[in-house]
């Protein structure tokens, strides 16, 4: 087998945090799509290309080109959109993706309208002072009825909130709030910008070192994850198999943890491709790369969404550990080092 080429770790983190910073909810990633294309135009023997449906798919010629892989990773988060402007101004959501309200309650938030303002805003529920309401601040079932963007500037009245240019239909994002603390990662949004960034440093690695993929490689950025149908479509018909890139859940009963990869044999939608998964234990085993194999009840990929639009390829599911997932989420390097590499092995060996 070959050797991998070494990692740059800060390179890593760098890319990790100015994703983070990127805002992307599901129906609103130009911009992140926009910031991963900045980084990989400049890449030699990669080509880019556009997908009907907003997402951005890389295409590197390997050695052999008979039995072409994709590897699959979101850029697209968790989000909101305006439902309704209130009579006193402020605005209510409906979610997108699945996440528990009392996860975002205080966050802050960027209102971005149809003709490009922005404005910034906080998540509060209705009753959000206790001097005021008492008891019914703590008690106030915390559900879409009851939250409400507190907008940063004056206005009183849904007239004078329409006058910004806010309407309904524009697009929320929650502030990802990144912090790098001691080998720690922490934000909003790591589900599954860690995962993103993991594939992208694998290939910047194999360029840097002027090395190809063993097998031509298509890597699927894709932007409808969050809501189901990611990678259900834009793939080539050719494809011989699929490495999804996701999170790796940490949480009480799960083997997963913030310091290694993942390698995820069973989700909500069924058992993953077995064959495909025991070739990337051993590549992981030969390349003593730390790694944990685990189950997620409550969960589901790009590769779900392959395989029930008809997608006919063996799909397995790797990831870093990311704790808190779908609320304020965290994971170490020595996670996304780990993945990274076992991308990296995986690109240049059978």
């Amino acid at each position: 087998m070959k050797t991998l080429p070494d990692v740059n770790e800060t390179k890593l983190v760098e890319f990790l945090t100015g994703l983070l910073n990127t805002p992307s909810p599901t129906g609103f990633t130009d911009l992140a799509v926009t910031y991963l294309e900045q980084t990989l135009s400049g890449m030699s023997g990669v080509q880019l290309e556009h997908t009907p449906k907003g997402a951005l798919l890389v295409c590197w010629e390997g050695e052999d080109k008979s039995a072409p892989r994709v590897v699959a990773s979101h850029l697209d988060t968790l989000g909101a959109m305006v439902k309704e402007i209130k009579p006193n101004g402020r605005l209510k959501l409906t979610p997108i993706g699945s996440f528990a309200w009392n996860t975002v309650e205080t966050e802050g938030c960027t209102v971005f309208t149809r003709d490009g303002r922005r404005y910034r805003g906080s998540l509060l529920v209705t009753a959000a002072s206790s001097h005021v309401y008492g008891k019914r601040t703590a008690e106030l079932p915390r559900e879409a009825e009851n939250m409400e963007v507190r907008l940063d500037v004056r206005t009183n009245s849904a007239d004078e909130t329409r006058a910004l240019g806010i309407e309904v239909g524009d697009f929320v994002a929650f502030d990802p709030r990144v912090e790098v603390n001691e080998g720690f990662v922490r934000s909003r949004h790591l589900d599954d910008k860690a995962g993103v960034a993991c594939v992208v440093m694998a290939l910047q690695t194999l360029a840097d070192a002027r090395l190809k993929p063993w097998q031509t490689v298509y890597a699927l950025f894709s932007t409808y994850e969050e809501v189901g149908h990611g990678a259900s479509a834009g793939l080539p018909a050719d494809i011989k198999e699929m490495v999804v890139v996701d999170m790796a859940a940490v949480g009480e009963g799960q083997t997963s943890d913030e310091f290694h990869a993942t390698l995820c044999v069973k989700d909500s939608g069924g058992p993953y491709d077995r064959g495909l998964s025991l070739r990337l234990q051993q590549l992981a085993e030969h390349y003593q790369i730390p790694y944990k194999v685990d189950i997620y009840p409550y969960y589901g990929s790009d590769g779900g969404a392959f395989w029930r639009a008809g997608g006919n390829a063996p799909v397995a599911l790797i990831g870093p550990g990311v704790d808190a997932s779908h609320n304020y989420e965290r994971t170490h390097v020595e996670a996304l080092m780990a993945t990274t590499r076992w991308l990296l092995a995986y690109f240049l060996n059978p």
